[in-house]
Parts: C-alpha cells; sequence; structure tokens
C-alpha cells in the first residue's frame, strides 16, 4: 500500500476534474451498472500514469463525445476496488495504468499500460476519443 500523503495529490488530478472515486467493490459494480457509458481509470504512481494516463484521459474529456460516468480507481492503495475493477477487464490482465470504457456493463474498449507506456498523452487522448466516437 502506498501512504495517503502520496496517493491523494495523483488521485486529485482525476477527482477536481468530475471523476468519482471509487473504493470498494460494492461502488466498482454500482458504477458499472449505470446505464450508458462508463471510463474507468486505473490510476497509478507510476511514471507513465503521471506523464501520459492521466493528462491524456483528461485531455480525451475535450472533444464532442465522451462517457457519461467517468470513475477512477487507484492501484495500490484502493485495493479492494482494483481487484473488482479487474474482474470487469476480463480476458485482459492486470496492468497498471490502465483506462477502460464500459457501455451498458459490458466492456468495449480497453487500453493497457503496454498501450500507455512510451505514448504522450496526446496519442493517449486521440485514442480514447476515437472509443467515446464509437461507443458514447
Amino acid at each position: 500500500m502506498y501512504p495517503a500523503d502520496l496517493v491523494m495529490p495523483m488521485k486529485a488530478e482525476l477527482t477536481d476534474k468530475g471523476f468519482q472515486d471509487l473504493t470498494s467493490a460494492e461502488q466498482v459494480n454500482d458504477a458499472l451498472k449505470q446505464p450508458g457509458t462508463t471510463l474507468v481509470v486505473v490510476n497509478s504512481v507510476c511514471g507513465c500514469a503521471a506523464g501520459a494516463a492521466r493528462p491524456g484521459v483528461i485531455y480525451s474529456l475535450t472533444g464532442d463525445k465522451k462517457p457519461d460516468h467517468l470513475t477512477t480507481v487507484f492501484a495500490g492503495f484502493d485495493t479492494e476496488a482494483v481487484a473488482e475493477a479487474r474482474k470487469h477487464f476480463a480476458p485482459f490482465p492486470p496492468s497498471s495504468p490502465c483506462v477502460a470504457l464500459f457501455k451498458d456493463g459490458e466492456l468495449v474498449h480497453m487500453l493497457e499500460r503496454h498501450h500507455i507506456e512510451g505514448n504522450p498523452a496526446g496519442a493517449i487522448a486521440a485514442n480514447l476519443q476515437a472509443a467515446y466516437e464509437e461507443f458514447c
């Protein structure tokens, strides 16, 4: 577990932009039961989360289409919520950071860590915006 004083500013980068912070399995399941599209960001302390994932996700929301619901869980901190979210990501293996888009509870798009690492935030945003165009 990472210490709260390290994690909270990284959580705030998303929650300050309207993301719901999910901290329990029940919250994850409730979020994924919502009708419409739900974005789930598995946040992380790693450099690719700071340099590409969080900025890319935030930038992705500047387009015309965007998910109905924005949510986030934090790897290494919200362990129950992350474990539950990862159950819904099958068949994709656990990775953090990662970004999943659900439509009416069904996984329709996944960005794994290997799609994020080494890519600029703009590429992450473009990938997500293409998914929003298709599914939102």
